[in-house]
């Protein structure tokens, strides 16, 4: 049984990794050794994303689209605390830099992707307006307390929180993240389902392609364990190779910040490719369950972790927003309303995110 399941990619690769990741930890690579490591992370990524789905077909809709938004959210958030616990003073804008990337990728990346994919295969893209709607109302007031009030605040100089508003913002984080997972998964689930039933042809391709129709408990276990041991490699083989792209990004001329936005594209890598494809089975709506839940989870957990670790942080933790940042995180919110509203979006509304998405990278390459 044991040389079956090693047999199967999707176990093979993840264990890879892990032999990758533990021989390549805490090493100075040479370049045949950072290819390696990228690799193993590719097979990672592909890995995760297999078992999330497995994981949610088992489980169903809306809580399968929680699976791996918090779970990746939560390791990135290790990733955040650890890095900032070693880096001293030059991590003080580490957290702000990761969180609104994320929120930028996921809003306006994976949000124009998705719907870009699924107006591509129907003409429309189709999803539930009360639920994005409420989703995206979240994440708007969950970035504007955690990173735009610090710029405009008093009671400490620069864009820094005071510790009691710094308590302040981790509690309301919490709160509201935990009332929006009650809302989406126990009071209001239809408002997060897709409002397309699929047809019965792509039922049964994507019941195939999971092995059957609903996987058994233990392959769900399974399938949870092994997403568990890839998500960490994900995030842990971004370390390794994160001093290759902070050279490659120094020798280019490129502003530091540009390092962070490259992590958060490997680290969300695997929630990009499970939203791509449910956008392509029509599954719109599920899409944009991970990009927005994504955002709403990297914000409503990384700030209190962040509140809890400044017990034991010495420098500064800088969290407010410069001005262009506080632009695109204002324009995002705007025309996520817009695109929102109708309930139906065509190539359009897909490529008016991308552009955003495209400006917020390349001003995070030429500020």
């Amino acid at each position: 049984m044991i040389r079956a399941l090693l047999s199967r990619w999707t176990v093979a690769l993840p264990l890879l990794a892990v032999v990758v990741l533990a021989c390549t930890w805490g090493r100075t690579l040479p370049w045949l050794g950072v290819v390696i490591a990228a690799s193993a992370l590719v097979g990672a990524v592909l890995a995760a994303v297999h078992h999330a789905e497995v994981v949610a077909h088992r489980v169903g809709e809306p809580f399968g689209s929680l699976v791996l938004a918090v779970a990746v959210t939560v390791i990135e958030v290790a990733l955040i605390v650890t890095l900032m616990i070693s880096g001293g003073e030059k991590s003080a804008t580490l957290a702000r830099d990761t969180v609104f990337a994320a929120v930028m990728i996921t809003c306006n990346g994976i949000f124009g992707l998705s719907l870009l994919v699924g107006a591509l295969r129907r003409r429309i893209a189709v999803f539930n307006a009360e639920g994005t709607g409420a989703a995206l109302a979240t994440v708007a007031t969950l970035a504007t307390l955690s990173l735009v009030l610090p710029t405009f605040t008093s009671s400490k100089p620069g864009p820094e929180f005071s510790p009691a508003q710094l308590a302040f913002a981790a509690v309301a984080s919490l709160a509201l993240y935990g009332l929006f997972v009650m809302v989406q998964t126990v009071r209001h689930r239809d408002d997060f389902m897709p409002v397309e039933v699929v047809r019965v042809a792509e039922d049964a391709a994507a019941a195939k392609e999971h092995g059957g129709d609903r996987p058994t408990p233990r392959a769900a276990l399974l399938a949870l364990a092994m997403l568990s041991i890839a998500l960490v490699c994900v995030v842990g083989l971004a370390k390794v190779v994160s001093p290759a792209i902070e050279s490659g990004v120094a020798s280019a001329g490129l502003p530091h910040a540009a390092v962070g936005v490259v992590i958060a594209l490997l680290v969300l890598a695997p929630e990009t490719l499970a939203a791509v494809r449910a956008a392509r089975r029509d599954q719109v709506q599920i899409s944009l369950n991970l990009a927005l839940g994504s955002a709403m989870a990297s914000i409503g957990l990384t700030i209190p972790a962040i509140a809890v670790a400044g017990i034991w942080l010495d420098g500064p933790l800088v969290l407010g927003l410069g001005a262009t940042q506080m632009v695109l995180l204002a324009i995002t919110v705007v025309v996520g309303a817009l695109t929102v509203v109708p309930g139906r979006a065509t190539l359009l509304q897909g490529g008016v995110h991308l552009a955003l998405f495209s400006a917020f990278v390349f001003l995070a390459a030429s500020p």
